[in-house]
């Protein structure tokens, strides 16, 4: 089998230089573009990619998306910013496009990930698994300061999961008798309150606490390098060829939903 050629958006940037430099370390894959800031994006300018994975920033990433999609590549997403009217445009858009399919690989598909890191995904997993079983729970994500958006995709994922089993449970609001002062509790994701920390030094980290009367859970995870999220990026390339339509995290790729 062909390897599967690949396109960096925002190649430049800090994850867009790691994704293409381990685009072209990894087997099986040839990196044949490296798009940034005020390059156009078209069939010539993707050089015939087969993926084109998106590190962007969240102003321009969902019609980075729609403009690869017109030029008949799978795209995989690791900018923030997404909501739930932008991922059903690029939902219905794929649902257009399915019938031209991608050149004999099958039809078009958009993978966005709220996190590359493996531990990250398995912290969200397992939040979401937990989350039934606890009256209060909260979110802190921490990361370095150059970040544009908050709370983080990832806070943002892990919550609405969270409060999606909590509703599934038949678990009401999380206890608070706050009165005054709501602007320190932190941003409000389907009832689930997140809180963003920016500090010099970090990279990227989350804390999921859980609490019932006498006990605790805590579960944390830490990513001290850029590196640790690219064996996620590569997973994702590698799965999106065969996962027509729209996924929405890496937990489906690796059979953790």
């Amino acid at each position: 089998m062909s390897d599967i050629k690949v396109a960096v958006l925002g190649a430049a940037g800090r994850m867009g230089t790691q994704a293409c430099a381990a685009v072209e370390a990894a087997d099986g894959l040839e990196l044949v573009a490296r798009l940034d800031h005020g390059d156009t994006i078209s069939r010539d300018t993707l050089a015939g990619a087969d993926v084109a994975v998106d590190f962007t920033v969240p102003g321009v990433t969902e019609a980075n998306v729609h403009a690869v999609l017109d030029a008949g590549a799978h795209v995989v997403v690791g900018t923030t910013g997404w909501d739930d009217d932008s991922r059903a445009r690029v939902a219905a858009h794929l649902a257009e496009l399915s019938p031209r399919g991608t050149g004999g690989r099958g039809a078009l598909g958009v993978l966005i990930a709220p996190n590359f890191g493996l531990s990250a995904v398995l912290a969200m997993t397992f939040a979401a698994k937990a989350a039934r079983y606890f009256e209060s729970a909260e979110v802190i994500e921490l990361h370095h300061p150059n970040k544009v958006d908050a709370p983080s995709g990832t806070a943002r994922h892990t919550a609405a999961a969270i409060a999606t089993a909590r509703a599934e449970a038949g678990l009401g609001p999380s206890p608070d008798a706050t009165e005054t002062g709501w602007e320190a509790r932190g941003a409000d994701v389907d009832g689930v309150r997140v809180h963003a920390v920016r500090l010099r030094g970090l990279v990227a980290h989350e804390e999921i606490l859980f609490g019932n009367e006498g006990e605790q859970l805590i579960i944390r995870q830490d990513s001290f390098d850029r590196a640790s999220f690219m064996p996620g990026v590569l997973l994702a390339i590698r799965s999106v060829v065969s996962r027509p339509g729209l996924t929405v995290g890496l937990e489906h790729v690796l059979d953790l939903s």
